[in-house]
């Protein structure tokens, strides 16, 4: 720290003696030119005796230019804000000046007053400017000298391009320089920016990645739509170089951006669509000052429902959970993030009455995120007792509680598996979405359900599974070459939970429009690609076939749901269906004395309640 403050006044020192160098020089030229470059002709009172004003008058300039701020600007990455500080100083001084020798004593010409502010200004810009200027020339002189440079193609000649560009050309550690750009507008096409051509639009990037041997390309458009980077990243991907991408358009109007901010392209970019957007405001109204409980809070989701919500300001988080590594690890980060966040951490099974009615009546939880659940559907095929067991009698005993302890709203985690099930997991969330809604009809807790899809980079997610089998060198493996999915991201996930507890009202399911779904494949061979590999060739594809209650695409919505619009337009409620209460109650009976017993015909059972559901009976029933 010492160190860069004497390397910082030990720079300022340098600029204040050049720039008084710069006055005084400027002076002695103006008077020159005056006198018509005849040094005999010039008067000694402006040649020797105006030297002590010229001393403090430079003296005095140095303080206009601190005034200005010209000590403070990182000088390498001098711009248009540094060139207009340097002409206003300079004008100030050539104003002051003229007025003290009209007005007070003319000790110079007024020509040579203002002649010495024009060399002035230029002295200084030229010292400014000139370090820019020598790295600019070392760098297009030297690449030869340093060896192999990693060439750049940019994608966007814009403010975030220039920047980067800038970056690149000012930091002599940096390895790459940038050899063209792309972009989409005609009227940038065959220009220069920074002296980098623009040579074409997203067509043409393959065709100039090849004729430039570009090995890295850069996105650079903070603010482009999310089906235009979709659209360019699948092209960028079938060229085999290394593509980088800026994160988001906030670094961009804050001028944060540095070649640090680059990061690999992650799958979320290339789902092409806009990201959800919830009404923050809103969550906040309802979060802040609540004492609230979030089941499954060690899990993917539910620990960014913790972190969300321990950012909104409640009275009380309570997160419960049965696994305590992860748990343990959120508790950890929260306390660190929010030191004066009012956080419990209890380890405990939705499963026990006993433990929910102690925690309930303990802490009083006023809103309650139901994230618990096993979520796995090969492994819940074969253990369909484990799953009927933990995903519907813990909801309902869950429910139970928090209708008896008096919350206030229940939010349950669902899925699209629910939706037409074909396997033994999605069945038991679709009878938890029935248990919300027959509770909701009998409490006065507000019960509802938040349905989505895939959710990326989540624990057992397909995505990190695929990274991992891309970094080891193969193969990629993909169930089917047909098979797609509706995928989000972790943040979006929890956004409209949050906002489907605000929406409330009592009995909802709420559904995501996910946009268009995605081809597991196409994101494979683009994951493959983006990692500088070409798929089937470098790394191989194997399909393995579907596994046990996977079925080829997913759905958000049963027919006879309908849909109804909330203030956000990508949020939508489906009416609660027509069930005989006292029936299901029933047949939950039956379901809880099966799963107690081990029954071996589990998925019958559970195709009786749930007509929707449709499961492949020649598979074993139950290990």
């Amino acid at each position: 720290m010492q160190t860069a403050k004497r390397e910082k006044a030990f720079r300022i020192a340098i600029f204040v003696v050049l720039d008084i160098l710069a006055n005084i020089g400027s002076y002695y030229l103006a008077l020159w030119l005056r006198f018509d470059f005849q040094l005999k002709a010039i008067p000694d009172t402006y040649l020797k005796d105006a030297l002590p004003y010229v001393l403090v008058w430079s003296a005095f300039a140095i303080a206009v230019y601190a005034l200005f701020r010209l000590y403070n600007s990182i000088w390498v990455y001098a711009s248009v804000d540094e060139f207009f500080r340097v002409l206003a100083a300079n004008v100030v001084l050539g104003v002051i000046g003229l007025a003290y020798i009209l007005l007070v004593e003319r000790i110079i010409p007024l020509s040579v007053q203002a002649m010495s502010r024009i060399f002035a200004f230029f002295c200084v810009m030229i010292i400014r400017f000139s370090y820019r200027l020598l790295r600019y020339v070392r760098n297009r002189l030297g690449d030869h000298d340093r060896g192999h440079k990693n060439n750049i193609m940019l994608i966007g000649a814009g403010e975030a391009g220039r920047v980067l560009i800038t970056e690149l050309e000012s930091r002599s550690y940096s390895n790459g320089r940038v050899i063209c750009a792309i972009d989409d507008n005609p009227a940038k096409r065959n220009r220069r920016l920074l002296g980098v051509p623009i040579v074409g639009n997203r067509y043409d990037i393959p065709k100039m990645a090849e004729k430039y041997k570009i090995e890295t390309i850069v996105f650079a458009i903070p603010s482009c739509s999310a089906a235009d980077k979709k659209a360019i990243l699948h092209i960028s991907a079938t060229t085999g170089c290394k593509v980088q991408i800026l994160p988001s358009i906030y670094q961009l109007v804050n001028k944060s951006i540095s070649i640090s901010d680059l990061r690999e392209i992650e799958p979320k970019d290339l789902l092409g669509r806009e990201q959800i957007q919830v009404n923050l405001d809103e969550i906040c109204t309802y979060v802040s000052g609540k004492v609230v409980m979030v089941t499954g809070g060690g899990g993917s989701i539910g620990s960014e429902l913790c972190r969300q919500i321990a950012g909104m300001q409640p009275k009380q988080l309570i997160i419960f959970d049965i696994y305590e590594n992860t748990t343990y690890d959120v508790q950890m980060e929260l306390q660190t993030k929010f030191p004066e966040l009012d956080l419990v951490v209890l380890i405990g099974s939705v499963r026990n009455t006993a433990r929910l009615d102690y925690v309930l009546s303990t802490y009083k939880p006023e809103l309650i995120f139901h994230a618990a659940a096993h979520k796995h559907v090969p492994l819940m095929e074969d253990s369909p007792n484990e799953a009927i067991k933990n995903n519907v009698f813990g909801t309902y005993k869950m429910a139970q509680a928090a209708s008896k302890h008096g919350a206030k709203r229940f939010v349950l985690i669902s899925t699209d598996k629910a939706v037409n099930p074909t396997n033994i997991m999605g069945a038991s969330k679709r009878l938890c979405e029935m248990i919300v809604q027959m509770m909701d009809r009998e409490s006065k807790t507000e019960f509802v359900a938040v349905r989505f899809g895939n959710v990326l980079g989540s624990n057992g997610s397909v995505i990190p599974l695929f990274k991992k089998q891309i970094a080891s060198g193969g193969p990629v493996t993909v169930t089917h070459p047909e098979i797609t999915r509706f995928f989000m991201t972790i943040p979006e996930a929890v956004g409209l939970v949050l906002q489907a507890g605000y929406y409330a009202k009592g009995g909802e399911i709420f559904v995501l429009d996910m946009g268009e779904p995605v081809k597991i494949d196409t994101m494979a061979r683009n994951l493959i690609r983006l990692a500088g590999y070409e798929p089937d060739v470098d790394i191989e594809i194997k399909y393995i076939g579907l596994r046990p209650g996977e079925k080829l695409y997913e759905e958000l919505l049963m027919e006879e749901e309908g849909l109804q619009a909330t203030e956000n337009k990508l949020i939508h409620i489906g009416k609660p269906i027509e069930m005989d209460d006292n029936l299901f109650k029933m047949q939950l009976a039956r379901l809880n004395a099966a799963y107690k017993t081990e029954a071996t015909n589990m998925k019958e059972i559970v195709a009786e309640i749930v007509p929707t559901y449709k499961p492949d009976l020649t598979k074993c029933q139950a290990k």
